[in-house]
């Protein structure tokens, strides 16, 4: 198996209290070796709530069962699918939550997915509610990820919105590609074959804005670096494009507004 470089895998990392990530064994995109990550919360109930699950191992599934009962497993995107069916055999009482489109890709893969409930676009799920808040961001009719901020530790949970690899970390003959697309640490980013579907660029900029008015500590990611601290910052550096353009259209249109309105006086 080809080291990721953030080894150990298939274990419980401690994030904060209630919150631990998993990094899980490369997995081949586009014949690219991608690190992946999962991310797990601890409900007010003791439920656990796992988000982007990755290879489920016999360890990681004790460590998991000393810790609460697996009942919300969360696919956030189209991509991101591979090992739920593994999870849901070892816990068969968890219900899976999927965004728009990850049945219909599955079924394109041949593959028989069960998924107990689509995500809503604007709001969390009951079991979470006033824990995790959620959103479905817009702009894209490709690509459609659910984000989640967990109040208690200020965590942004984002899947694929960017990619931050540590190039010292990847195969060399990657390296170049990388930085050819822009997703290398420390300027990580949304990945171009993504941003060029976002066609609505005033609902991506609302969807981040609203990302950063909850004013994460830490940003989750599944691929690469994630951010332990200065999450606004972060979010400010990595959409950047994308909010200078949404801000200086919101600005032309509030200053037409305000001549519109000066002109019925």
């Amino acid at each position: 198996m080809q080291a990721t470089g953030y080894e150990p895998l298939d274990t419980l990392k401690p994030v904060a209290y209630g919150l631990w990530l998993i990094d899980g064994p490369a997995i081949r995109f586009f014949g690219m070796p991608f690190s992946t990550r999962a991310t797990v919360v601890l409900l007010e109930n003791g439920d656990l709530w796992v988000h982007s699950p990755t290879r489920l191992t016999d360890g990681l599934r004790r460590e998991l069962d000393a810790i609460g009962p697996v009942r919300h497993l969360i696919a956030p995107n189209w991509l991101h699918y591979a090992h739920l069916d593994d999870w849901q055999a070892a816990y068969p009482e968890a219900q899976a939550w999927g965004a728009p489109g990850v049945e219909a890709r599955a079924r394109k893969k041949g593959l028989a997915l069960r998924i107990d409930h689509t995500l809503q676009w604007d709001r969390a799920e009951a079991p979470w509610d006033g824990q995790i808040e959620q959103m479905i961001v817009r702009g894209s009719k490709l690509h459609r990820e659910a984000v989640f901020f967990h109040h208690a530790s200020q965590t942004l949970i984002l899947t694929d919105l960017i990619e931050a690899f540590e190039t010292a970390k990847l195969p060399v003959w990657m390296r170049p590609l990388v930085w050819i697309a822009g997703i290398d640490d420390p300027d990580g980013t949304m990945p171009p074959d993504m941003r060029r579907s976002f066609r609505d660029r005033t609902a991506l900029g609302t969807d981040l804005e609203r990302m950063i008015a909850w004013a994460p500590e830490r940003v989750i990611i599944a691929h690469g670096r994630w951010y332990e601290s200065n999450g606004v910052a972060e979010l400010e550096r990595a959409f950047r494009k994308v909010l200078n353009h949404s801000r200086w259209d919101k600005a032309i249109g509030d200053m037409k507004a305000r001549e519109r309105d000066a002109g019925r006086r």
